[in-house]
């Protein structure tokens, strides 16, 4: 094989394998999540506590790989590691494709979401390239003279760590999800424009004569009278449409249980939401930054909302804080909206002004501070 077409194979895998680490190391508990859809398929929900881990080693060899490959970098080594990887790769892709159970694959984060059938095909082309490269790795060798490229690697791998330590502790550098700053949370509840629904159609079991029947409305027997016995009713899915909004689940209930989601994001002016998954950060509920949050918050007479799925301890904690409202919300969604706990979100009406991370109350109080006050 030319040279010059062994290159650009090392480089089109080099850079897909680092577009791939990065995009997912910008948000690591979003591919940790995606784990757990995985083991949970396979009932492996013991594993769960792991995918953290597991997440955040694959992002970084995923990158250090990338880089490796297009320096030329022990080839011999990187190619049976890739080999391995894209094999495992196709498997979980193929495995979602023809399961269903699985909607996306995570290849790419929440920014690129790929079908599981499209996941499945990328993967055997990218498979293709890799053997390309491992069947030649003998003869791929790297330019670079030693240790320059070990430098390159340990730099790649402490970058790629600092990345994901930065955006665990402070929400996503790029946030590719539904919740983030700008979007209105009522419109993204909305089906897209140009949607399609599902076709569906309507069939009837009636009984007569002990004999158990099925038609739609269009195909009624023509003796059909009161001597037919209803049975039952099936709604059938004849065609799938695409009209899923890109939320579908979020919703808030008081104190009392009563649904609220519209009446708090149809309102006029600002607010502010924290949304904690759990209380398990003593650090951050103790804390004097968090008090001066709350005071700005009651000092603008700003409508405070609490929402978490912790209501027993939300309770115990702000029981006793007259201007917040608390408020029942799924765990996953809580886990979706705010990758950081807890993460304030600035609103106004339905629209998110802004989002900003627990560990970042300076920069919540900045912004509370412009805010108007409100009667």
């Amino acid at each position: 094989m030319p040279k010059i077409l062994t290159r650009i194979i090392q480089w089109i895998v080099g850079l897909l394998f680092i577009f791939s680490g990065l995009i997912k190391a910008n948000d690591p508990l979003g591919l940790s999540y995606k784990m757990q859809e995985f083991f949970s398929a396979w009932h492996l929900q013991s594993l769960n506590e792991y995918t953290l881990a597991l997440a955040y080693t694959m992002n970084i060899f995923e990158v250090l790989a990338g880089v490796a490959v297009i320096i030329g970098w022990r080839m011999r080594l990187f190619s049976w590691l890739l080999l391995l990887l894209i094999l495992f790769f196709s498997f979980l892709t193929g495995y979602a494709a023809y399961s269903g159970k699985i909607k996306t694959c995570g290849c790419f984060g929440d920014c690129i979401p790929l079908t599981p059938i499209t996941s499945f095909f990328k993967d055997l082309l990218l498979l293709l390239l890799i053997l390309v490269l491992f069947f030649y790795r003998n003869k791929i060798k790297s330019s670079l003279a030693p240790p320059v490229p070990l430098i390159i690697l340990i730099l790649i791998v402490a970058g790629t760590i600092f990345l994901q330590s930065f955006v665990l502790k402070h929400l996503p550098l790029v946030d590719c999800l539904p919740y983030k700053k700008g979007n209105n949370l009522l419109e993204q509840m909305k089906a897209p424009p140009g949607a399609v629904s599902d076709s569906i159609v309507i069939t009837f079991q009636y009984k007569k004569n002990g004999q158990t029947k099925e038609f739609d409305a269009d195909h009624f027997p023509a003796d059909f009278d009161s001597t037919y016995e209803f049975v039952n009713r099936f709604d059938k899915v004849v065609r799938q449409g695409n009209a899923t909004p890109a939320i579908v689940d979020f919703s808030l209930n008081d104190t009392s249980g009563e649904n609220v989601t519209q009446h708090i994001l149809s309102q006029e002016g600002n607010y502010v939401f924290l949304f904690a998954k759990d209380f398990s950060n003593n650090n951050t509920w103790n804390s004097e930054e968090l008090i001066s949050v709350l005071n700005k918050i009651k000092e603008k007479g700003l409508p405070f909302y609490i929402v978490t799925s912790d209501m027993k301890t939300a309770q115990k904690i702000f029981g006793n804080l007259p201007f917040a409202r608390l408020l029942q919300c799924d765990g996953t969604v809580i886990k979706t909206a705010a990758r950081v706990n807890p993460t304030f979100f600035v609103m106004n009406g339905a629209g998110i002004i802004q989002k900003i991370g627990g560990n970042d109350l300076d920069k919540v109080l900045a912004v509370l501070d412009i805010l108007p006050a409100q009667k």
